[in-house]
């Protein structure tokens, strides 16, 4: 192979890479994958699924990471020009221009139908329906709003928490009690999880126009008691799992032991009004989710 030839194959590896690395970042990867876990493990917590058959497993997974991908590019073209101003999110690639908006609203509408149909043929229209309307308002309410009004993280927790409820809808086929339940433990997370990260990074939102902390001042001992609060309510929430009859008395224990260190963090987080505080919630915050869902369907199955 000529030299010329060599340069030309690496050149075209890297630039596949390059996009491959490109849609990973324009889908929020690790965030989508998170999102579809609880969704998927809501699924297999459903009373009608009886067996785990790795099939439908990776074809729910396979339309959930679809229709989450949508929202989350449809969110990168909204805030291309805010995510330009901010460090951590400059190098996405349709704020860096290495992507152009056609070619990622091209994607959003593939992904997003093709998620949404796939989800209605092999499990059930419910399911279906409950995605496209999470991704409907993921993308085109909560997305703007976040400039407007710190009210933005009460609805971007719904789109949020709707992954809980279309995994049982796929599972049952219905709106049951636990897929409910399973909905507001998410639903709670959320707030001392994601203002955490605000915190964290409020000066960078800050000054790309969001509102995201509950005071207006940012960082303050309002926003502090704001998540204690929201962490407070899932001790009741926690328990709900064991007396709905989702789980049994380990993993109540689990969740009740996991719901009070998430308190402990945010009291810390009131105490010592630091980015080090915060950033314990927020992976404390990351912990708790995989160890709650886990708990919940191991007592499932054993």
């Amino acid at each position: 192979m000529s030299e010329s030839s060599s340069f030309k194959s690496s050149s075209a590896r890297r630039g596949a890479r390059g996009k491959m690395q490109d849609y990973k970042l324009l889908i929020k990867f690790n965030l989508s994958f998170m999102v579809v876990f609880s969704a998927l493990i809501s699924y297999l917590l459903a009373p009608k699924v009886k067996a785990y058959d790795l099939g439908s497993i990776l074809l729910f997974f396979l339309g959930g990471m679809l229709v989450t991908g949508s929202a989350n590019t449809i969110n990168q073209i909204v805030e291309k020009d805010t995510d330009a101003l901010m460090k951590r999110t400059a190098n996405r690639p349709v704020a860096s221009g290495r992507m152009s908006v056609q070619e990622a609203w091209a994607f959003a509408v593939i992904a997003g139908l093709g998620g949404v149909a796939l989800l209605w043929w092999y499990f059930n229209f419910l399911s279906a329906a409950l995605a496209a309307f999470s991704l409907f308002v993921y993308a085109f309410i909560y997305t703007p709003l976040k400039k407007i009004s710190s009210i933005s993280v009460l609805v971007g927790a719904v789109p949020g928490s709707l992954p809980c409820l279309i995994g049982w809808a796929a599972g049952n086929d219905d709106l049951a009690a636990g897929g409910w339940v399973l909905f507001a433990i998410q639903f709670f997370w959320q707030f001392p999880h994601f203002w955490a990260i605000a915190w964290i990074a409020h000066s960078d939102y800050a000054k790309a126009g969001f509102k995201l902390l509950p005071s207006n001042e940012g960082p303050t001992k309002y926003s502090a008691i704001q998540a204690i609060i929201y962490s407070l309510l899932l001790l009741p929430v926690g328990v709900l799992p064991y007396f709905t009859g989702i789980s049994g008395i380990v993993s109540l224990v689990v969740v009740l032991i996991a719901n009070l260190f998430m308190v402990g963090q945010c009291v810390r987080l009131y105490k010592e009004m630091t980015a080090k505080a915060a950033r314990r919630v927020m992976f404390s915050s990351y912990i708790y989710l995989p160890v709650v869902l886990l708990a919940l369907l191991l007592d499932k199955v054993s």
